[in-house]
């Protein structure tokens, strides 16, 4: 489980759009994870158990902060995320987050789980819990977006 906390925060970080909204869902995901092991069925794969916690989770949270009226953070606390680099990468990763945070929630997810994660579509399907016919579509929808708005600037 350990292992996998660099990636799960990876993904966190790309559902959030916010480093300390991130780290809580990695945490949140921990804990579940851990009163929820015996749900888990050794032999299967525990990367994708546990990617799909945090999807319900991240979805579960996003509900009621809709419900209690509230609105994500603005999209420019996100702009830092990742970068590490010298300022051309740091402009290069700035539009992408910009353009990531702009995309709709299935086609983001779409993106990080394939693009990002490197999962492969049948895995990602899994995870999100659509066909796989589902999730190829709002990966192209998402990637097409995305390629606009980068070259559009944006």
């Amino acid at each position: 489980m350990l292992a996998l906390l660099p990636r799960l925060r990876r993904f966190a970080t790309g559902l959030a759009r916010d480093a300390a909204r991130a780290d809580d869902l990695c945490q949140m995901t921990v804990e579940r994870a851990l009163r929820s092991r015996q749900q888990w069925q050794p032999g299967s794969r525990m990367d994708s158990w546990m990617y799909r916690i945090m999807r319900n989770l991240w979805i579960d949270e996003a509900r009621a902060e809709t419900r209690r009226g509230q609105t994500f953070v603005d999209e420019d606390a996100g702009l830092a995320v990742g970068a590490d680099g010298g300022q051309e990468a740091r402009a290069v990763l700035s539009d992408i987050d910009r353009a990531m945070a702009r995309l709709p929630d299935e086609q983001r997810e779409a993106v990080l789980l394939v693009m990002v994660e490197g999962w492969s579509y049948k895995e990602a399907a899994e995870i999100v819990g659509c066909p796989v016919g589902t999730l190829n579509s709002r990966l192209v929808r998402g990637r097409d977006a995305l390629l606009a708005m980068l070259d559009d600037g944006q």
